[in-house]
Protein backbone atom coordinates (compact mmCIF):
# COMPACT_ATOMS: atom_id res chain seq x y z
CA UNK A 1 0.00 0.00 0.00
CA UNK A 2 1.26 3.43 -0.57
CA UNK A 3 2.45 5.40 2.25
CA UNK A 4 0.98 8.14 3.83
CA UNK A 5 2.30 11.65 4.88
CA UNK A 6 1.56 13.40 7.82
CA UNK A 7 -0.30 16.98 7.71
CA UNK A 8 0.90 18.47 11.38
CA UNK A 9 -0.85 21.25 12.17
CA UNK A 10 1.27 23.93 13.59
CA UNK A 11 4.24 22.78 11.74
CA UNK A 12 6.64 24.64 9.24
CA UNK A 13 6.08 24.78 5.39
CA UNK A 14 8.69 25.06 2.86
CA UNK A 15 9.08 26.86 -0.25
CA UNK A 16 11.83 26.00 -3.15
CA UNK A 17 13.69 28.61 -1.83
CA UNK A 18 12.95 28.57 2.22
CA UNK A 19 10.34 28.69 4.73
CA UNK A 20 7.32 30.12 3.52
CA UNK A 21 4.65 29.92 6.74
CA UNK A 22 2.77 27.74 9.25
CA UNK A 23 0.15 25.36 8.43
CA UNK A 24 -3.18 26.59 10.37
CA UNK A 25 -5.58 24.62 9.22
CA UNK A 26 -6.52 22.06 6.78
CA UNK A 27 -9.70 22.06 4.42
CA UNK A 28 -11.57 18.89 3.34
CA UNK A 29 -14.60 17.68 1.73
CA UNK A 30 -16.31 16.09 4.25
CA UNK A 31 -18.35 13.21 1.58
CA UNK A 32 -14.95 12.51 -0.20
CA UNK A 33 -12.24 12.65 2.85
CA UNK A 34 -10.04 14.52 0.06
CA UNK A 35 -8.22 17.82 1.09
CA UNK A 36 -8.34 20.39 -1.43
CA UNK A 37 -6.50 23.18 -0.04
CA UNK A 38 -4.08 24.41 3.01
CA UNK A 39 -4.43 27.73 5.18
CA UNK A 40 -0.91 28.52 5.74
CA UNK A 41 0.17 31.72 7.82
CA UNK A 42 2.93 33.43 6.31
CA UNK A 43 6.47 33.67 8.25
CA UNK A 44 7.53 36.76 9.58
CA UNK A 45 5.94 40.20 9.53
CA UNK A 46 3.41 39.14 6.45
CA UNK A 47 -0.33 38.51 7.72
CA UNK A 48 -3.40 37.67 5.36
CA UNK A 49 -3.34 33.43 5.68
CA UNK A 50 -2.80 31.92 1.89
CA UNK A 51 -5.44 29.53 0.46
CA UNK A 52 -3.10 26.68 -0.94
CA UNK A 53 -4.13 24.63 -3.83
CA UNK A 54 -3.16 20.99 -2.53
CA UNK A 55 -1.75 20.29 -6.28
CA UNK A 56 1.07 22.47 -4.89
CA UNK A 57 2.03 20.95 -1.93
CA UNK A 58 3.84 17.50 -1.48
CA UNK A 59 4.26 16.15 1.47
CA UNK A 60 6.35 13.49 3.12
CA UNK A 61 7.60 12.29 6.45
CA UNK A 62 10.33 15.14 6.05
CA UNK A 63 7.62 17.92 5.73
CA UNK A 64 5.48 19.74 3.74
CA UNK A 65 6.98 21.70 0.51
CA UNK A 66 5.28 23.61 -2.21
CA UNK A 67 6.20 23.82 -5.47
CA UNK A 68 6.74 26.98 -5.54
CA UNK A 69 8.98 30.07 -4.40
CA UNK A 70 8.16 32.53 -1.52
CA UNK A 71 7.70 35.35 -3.73
CA UNK A 72 5.11 32.73 -5.45
CA UNK A 73 3.30 32.26 -2.53
CA UNK A 74 2.69 35.55 -1.35
CA UNK A 75 0.95 36.06 -4.91
CA UNK A 76 -1.68 33.18 -3.55
CA UNK A 77 -5.00 34.37 -2.76
CA UNK A 78 -5.46 35.27 0.99
CA UNK A 79 -8.33 33.23 2.80
CA UNK A 80 -9.70 36.21 4.48
CA UNK A 81 -13.15 37.54 3.13
CA UNK A 82 -14.18 40.79 4.56
CA UNK A 83 -17.84 41.60 4.38
CA UNK A 84 -20.21 44.62 5.97
CA UNK A 85 -22.92 43.92 8.39
CA UNK A 86 -25.30 47.16 8.14
CA UNK A 87 -26.37 48.22 11.83
CA UNK A 88 -25.01 50.76 14.52
CA UNK A 89 -22.59 49.41 17.37
CA UNK A 90 -25.36 51.53 19.94
CA UNK A 91 -28.35 49.84 18.84
CA UNK A 92 -27.68 47.26 16.70
CA UNK A 93 -30.30 46.68 13.84
CA UNK A 94 -30.07 43.34 14.17
CA UNK A 95 -33.15 40.67 14.71
CA UNK A 96 -33.17 37.28 16.18
CA UNK A 97 -30.70 34.59 14.92
CA UNK A 98 -29.02 37.19 13.20
CA UNK A 99 -25.13 38.85 13.44
CA UNK A 100 -25.13 40.03 16.57
CA UNK A 101 -24.85 36.43 17.64
CA UNK A 102 -22.30 35.79 15.38
CA UNK A 103 -19.01 34.34 17.05
CA UNK A 104 -16.43 36.79 16.06
CA UNK A 105 -16.88 40.72 15.10
CA UNK A 106 -14.02 42.89 13.01
CA UNK A 107 -13.85 46.73 12.66
CA UNK A 108 -16.57 48.83 14.00
CA UNK A 109 -18.25 51.78 12.29
CA UNK A 110 -20.71 54.03 13.24
CA UNK A 111 -23.15 52.09 10.81
CA UNK A 112 -22.25 48.59 10.89
CA UNK A 113 -19.10 46.24 11.13
CA UNK A 114 -16.42 44.72 9.06
CA UNK A 115 -16.25 40.94 9.69
CA UNK A 116 -13.73 38.04 8.05
CA UNK A 117 -14.75 35.34 7.31
CA UNK A 118 -12.50 32.47 5.15
CA UNK A 119 -13.32 32.32 1.87
CA UNK A 120 -12.92 28.09 1.23
CA UNK A 121 -15.28 26.70 -1.54
CA UNK A 122 -19.33 26.05 -0.53
CA UNK A 123 -19.35 22.66 1.06
CA UNK A 124 -16.27 21.94 2.59
CA UNK A 125 -14.59 22.40 6.00
CA UNK A 126 -11.73 23.59 8.01
CA UNK A 127 -9.86 21.25 10.42
CA UNK A 128 -8.22 22.82 13.05
CA UNK A 129 -5.16 21.51 15.73
CA UNK A 130 -6.65 21.16 19.02
CA UNK A 131 -10.76 20.22 18.11
CA UNK A 132 -12.22 17.78 19.74
CA UNK A 133 -12.71 13.66 18.93
CA UNK A 134 -15.61 12.81 20.42
CA UNK A 135 -15.74 8.68 20.66
CA UNK A 136 -19.32 7.19 21.14
CA UNK A 137 -19.17 7.75 24.68
CA UNK A 138 -17.66 10.95 25.11
CA UNK A 139 -14.45 13.30 24.24
CA UNK A 140 -10.91 11.32 23.75
CA UNK A 141 -9.02 13.83 22.64
CA UNK A 142 -8.03 16.98 20.35
CA UNK A 143 -6.68 16.49 16.66
CA UNK A 144 -2.79 16.99 15.86
CA UNK A 145 -3.23 16.67 12.18
CA UNK A 146 -4.24 14.27 9.43
CA UNK A 147 -2.65 11.64 7.57
CA UNK A 148 -2.92 12.01 3.75
CA UNK A 149 -1.97 9.92 0.62
CA UNK A 150 0.41 11.74 -1.23
CA UNK A 151 -0.69 11.12 -4.84
CA UNK A 152 -4.90 11.36 -4.41
CA UNK A 153 -5.20 13.92 -1.33
CA UNK A 154 -7.46 11.52 0.52
CA UNK A 155 -7.33 11.40 4.21
CA UNK A 156 -6.60 7.92 5.86
CA UNK A 157 -6.50 8.89 9.35
CA UNK A 158 -6.66 11.33 11.80
CA UNK A 159 -3.87 12.21 14.27
CA UNK A 160 -4.19 12.81 17.77
CA UNK A 161 -1.93 15.23 20.07
CA UNK A 162 0.15 13.69 22.78
CA UNK A 163 -2.04 14.36 25.99
CA UNK A 164 -4.61 12.79 25.40
CA UNK A 165 -6.66 9.75 27.65
CA UNK A 166 -3.53 8.01 27.08
CA UNK A 167 -0.48 10.08 28.07
CA UNK A 168 2.11 9.59 25.15
CA UNK A 169 0.80 6.56 23.11
CA UNK A 170 1.07 7.73 19.65
CA UNK A 171 -2.45 7.51 18.00
CA UNK A 172 -3.58 7.33 14.63
CA UNK A 173 -7.58 6.55 14.09
CA UNK A 174 -8.54 5.01 10.48
CA UNK A 175 -10.97 7.11 8.32
CA UNK A 176 -13.09 4.72 8.05
CA UNK A 177 -13.62 5.40 11.89
CA UNK A 178 -14.99 8.78 11.23
CA UNK A 179 -18.80 9.47 10.72
CA UNK A 180 -18.62 13.37 10.59
CA UNK A 181 -16.04 16.50 10.83
CA UNK A 182 -18.60 19.47 12.17
CA UNK A 183 -18.25 20.72 15.31
CA UNK A 184 -15.07 18.39 16.55
CA UNK A 185 -14.33 14.85 14.88
CA UNK A 186 -17.06 12.33 15.44
CA UNK A 187 -16.37 8.62 15.68
CA UNK A 188 -17.77 5.00 15.58
CA UNK A 189 -15.47 3.58 17.98
CA UNK A 190 -15.74 3.67 21.86
CA UNK A 191 -13.39 4.93 24.00
CA UNK A 192 -11.99 2.03 24.55
CA UNK A 193 -11.42 0.58 20.98
CA UNK A 194 -9.62 3.72 20.21
CA UNK A 195 -6.99 2.81 23.13
CA UNK A 196 -7.03 -0.97 21.69
CA UNK A 197 -6.19 0.62 18.41
CA UNK A 198 -2.58 -0.86 17.92
CA UNK A 199 0.39 1.85 18.02
CA UNK A 200 1.46 3.56 15.05
CA UNK A 201 4.43 5.21 13.80
CA UNK A 202 2.58 8.24 12.56
CA UNK A 203 5.59 9.07 10.31
CA UNK A 204 5.96 6.10 8.14
CA UNK A 205 1.76 4.74 7.95
CA UNK A 206 1.42 1.99 5.72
Amino acid sequence: MERTAPFRIGSDVGCADGICGTLTRVVIDPVSHTVSHLIVEPAGERHDDRLVPVDLVDATADGIRLRCTVADFETLDPVAEERFIEGTTVDPAYGPKQAIFWPYYGLRGERGDVVADDAIPPGEMEVRRGEHVHATDGTIGRVEGLAIEPDGHRMTHVLLQEGHLWGRKQVAIPIAAVTRIDDGVRLNLTKQQVQDLPPVDIDHLA
